[in-house]
């Protein structure tokens, strides 16, 4: 396609703009087109300093670090390491879930795609030792299942420690070791890193917590995830050095130096569609790869990843067909409405992308059967439970057992966008610009469903 002309002063007064009027206190973006990166900052990094955000300074990129997880794993199928359809237990006797036949038979295709059935929010602080994950995957020994592996998919961080655990027995060291020698110093990204104490030399975007629609306040402190979090979820960089890394898998596994990194069919498999997403809106996703979250914009398919790390938020967008990818990182605020505002119009001029409006319920409601909807889900962790509550749908979120001191209970208006799909209120904060999506949906064995944030629970009770 035509080259798309990048106009700098433009960009910039569009993101300081979007910005200020959705309250996100910094942030940081970058935008790969006509195989070059255009870095551009705006606002502060720490609210109470007033330290200003540059291109260089460095922001957690929340589970965009799965995308790096991933490339990891990639590389070593690659070296003829690791079998990717091979059961995880061969490679780690000590892997143990809550049911001896997944324990046997989950693949690491099946952990990279996110259909593993694995719950997905073990939480568990293994300390700052080089065995966090050796103990984090000990420690995880009988973990709950979400649903039976390869029925569907259920988004899980728990799979991506697995994986990272997986990396340090092929390579004889720690993830975060194998993640420099294999990806950092070969790409050349010199703003990538894992360790806060790595980050103090850099201008570090402190987190930001709040009421939606206005400024956050900064959070009680920088680092609220432990080590053991970095598979999935602990990653620190700049937008930079994030659109970097999807320019090697654009460039077909190459380097901009020429190193190979990953082979041409290591890239191809991993944007190839493993599985259908029915919640197509918490993460704007239509399906998922190996790793990567899949996208389709009336025809037009891209790849990329979301992030958040308490009170951190990024966001990577790629578009094969027209060569571009962006990259938001944000540290806090309405980062949702930044990125749905600024992305809409950076693909549609770069890339001739239209993404799809913020989710929402229609202005007339459709005619809905909720009563077949009615019940209680479990999953690891949360119950929920939907009812009719004055003859209106509702939905009351609980966690429960290890995870009972995490939140209050949450109470959720369901409004009807299909037959299957609802817009939740009431939640505080969600994923998609104002309403928390709710989806019901039935797995490949029977099972009836919810899906919310991407977790599927299956159904236990159906009210009589």
């Amino acid at each position: 396609m035509p080259e798309k002309k990048f106009d700098l002063a433009h960009w910039q007064a569009r993101f300081d703009a979007l910005r200020a009027r959705h309250h996100v206190p910094g942030a940081a973006l970058a935008v790969l087109v006509d195989g070059e990166i255009h870095e551009l900052a705006s606002g502060v990094l720490h609210a109470g300093t007033g330290v200003e955000v540059t291109t260089d300074s460095v922001f957690q990129s929340g589970s965009i670090a799965k995308i790096y997880t991933a490339t990891l794993i990639m590389r070593l199928a690659d070296e003829g390491q690791l079998d990717l359809d091979a059961p995880v237990k061969e490679l780690l006797p000590e892997f143990e879930t809550a049911d001896a036949e997944a324990t046997r038979t989950i693949t690491t295709r099946q952990l990279l795609s996110h259909t593993s059935g694995l719950t997905c929010d073990f939480t568990y602080d293994a300390g700052r030792g080089d065995d966090c994950l050796a103990r984090y995957v000990e420690a995880a020994e009988g973990v709950a299942m979400d649903c039976a592996p390869g029925t569907a998919i259920s988004y899980s961080s728990l799979g991506y420690n697995v994986l990272g655990r997986i990396v340090e027995v092929l390579t004889g060291t720690t993830w975060d070791r194998a993640l420099k020698d294999r990806l950092f110093e070969p790409l050349g990204l010199e703003r990538s890193m894992t360790l806060p104490e790595e980050a103090l030399s850099y201008r570090v975007a402190m987190s930001h917590l709040g009421e939606p629609g206005q400024y956050p306040e900064p959070a009680p402190a920088w680092d609220l995830m432990p080590r053991s979090a970095g598979p999935y979820g602990r990653v620190i960089v700049s937008a930079g050095d994030v659109a970097r890394l999807a320019q090697m898998h654009l460039d077909g596994g190459t380097a901009a130096d020429g190193t190979r990194i990953l082979s041409t069919g290591a890239v191809e498999e991993m944007r190839r569609r493993v599985v259908d997403v029915p919640d197509k809106w918490t993460v704007s996703s239509d399906g998922w790869g190996l790793g990567w979250t899949l996208y389709d914009w009336d025809g037009v398919t891209g790849y990329g990843h979301d992030g958040a790390a308490i009170g951190q938020y990024g966001y990577l967008r790629v578009v094969p067909h027209a060569g571009v990818a962006v990259v938001l990182l944000t540290n806090g605020g309405g980062a949702r409405e930044l990125y749905g505002a600024l992305f809409r119009e950076l693909l549609a001029a770069l890339a001739d992308v239209r993404m799809p409006d913020a989710f929402e319920p229609p202005a007339r409601p459709p005619v809905v059967d909720f009563s077949r909807h009615v019940g209680r889900y479990e999953r690891a962790g949360v119950v929920i439970t939907v009812s009719e509550r004055d003859g209106s749908p509702h939905l009351v979120y609980e966690f429960v057992d290890g995870m009972k001191d995490f939140s209050p209970a949450l109470e959720v208006d369901l409004h009807p966008v299909t037959q299957s799909v609802y817009a939740g209120t009431g939640a505080g904060p969600s994923f998609s610009e104002g309403y928390m999506p709710v989806v019901f949906a039935t797995l490949s064995d029977g099972t009836e469903c919810c899906y919310v944030g991407m977790r599927v629970a299956p159904k236990v009770i159906t009210a009589s």
